[in-house]
């Protein structure tokens, strides 16, 4: 990195709290380095408190742009001067380019994950998936997974802050694409392993899974799987969850976090470099394999 840095060097930034674990900076710095760009990425702690000035700071220095993860996805919306449609949809960013000044928020969590099924060899367009969650990376999912033409969505979720995020998505879901919507209580297991039954493929969008919840799921036992249905975690630490785990000894085909995660980097490099990012070379450096374990 230092052999690389120049005058001419231009700064990318990744907002979020606690962000140290994260394994974005290493992804574009790799990128970065090995399509010779003039780029350098790093992790900042930046909360709601102070994402305002920060957000500032990033327009005065003429950063090209900036990643975001929580607690920031929303929060930054009014800092923006302009969303993606996508980005508008969901409510929520992750991605903010900056073009002569003007701020443009995007969201690419959504496609990460459905480049990382295209990558994978799944096809989910026209079928019906299931899905846990309706945080910010289970709305962008959601919404994209409506837009690219995905026949029917069926959300669980706990009746927590993020069920009324929930019935929003329905909404924007129902009369924005032609892709059927519904919402449903994940407490309610009778339904879930209901639609579970019904799904080409069923989505883990939650953090149940990871730290702290290491080893746990919201998936009761291996009955409400089946060898053709296909089981995907938005988690990559650790690279098999639980949930996964039962999966695969059900028989399933199974999908970590990890393809997500550089897809949506992918989107991000492209939006700010206008280059794309070397995804093979980038697998090999991530170890990135989809047959676990």
């Amino acid at each position: 990195m230092a052999e690389r840095i120049t005058g001419h060097t231009e700064l990318i930034g990744l907002m979020a709290y606690p962000i140290r674990h994260s394994s974005s900076p290493a992804i574009h710095n790799e990128a970065f380095a090995y399509l010779g760009l003039d780029y350098a990425y790093l992790a900042f702690e930046v909360d709601n408190s102070t994402l305002e000035d920060a957000v500032k700071g990033l327009r005065a220095m003429k950063m090209p742009g900036a990643n975001l993860s929580m607690p920031n996805k929303a929060a930054v919306i009014p800092y923006l001067d302009k969303l993606s449609p996508a980005a508008k949809l969901c409510g929520a960013v992750n991605t903010i380019v900056n073009k002569d000044g003007e701020l443009t928020g995007h969201i690419t969590d959504g496609t990460g994950y459905m480049e990382a099924l295209k990558d994978n060899g799944i096809d989910v367009i026209g079928k019906k998936m299931t899905i846990a969650g309706s945080g910010g990376a289970a709305t962008a999912i959601q919404i994209q997974a409506a837009l690219d033409g995905v026949r029917e969505i069926s959300i669980f979720n706990i009746r927590d802050k993020f069920w009324d995020n929930a019935q929003e998505t329905i909404e924007k879901i129902t009369s924005e694409t032609n892709c059927k919507a519904s919402l449903y209580d994940l407490a309610d297991l009778d339904k879930l392993k209901e639609e579970i039954e019904d799904s080409y493929l069923f989505a883990n969008a939650t953090g149940m899974g990871m730290k702290p919840r290491e080893g746990q799921t919201y998936i009761p036992d291996s009955s409400f799987f089946r060898p053709d249905l296909i089981v995907t975690d938005v988690i990559y630490s650790p690279p098999e969850t639980a949930m996964l785990k039962m999966a695969r000894e059900a028989g399933c085909r199974t999908m970590n976090g990890m393809g997500m995660l550089l897809f949506q980097a992918a989107a991000a490099f492209r939006l700010w470099t206008g280059k794309e990012m070397p995804i093979e070379h980038m697998k090999e450096v991530l170890n990135i394999r989809y047959d676990l374990p």
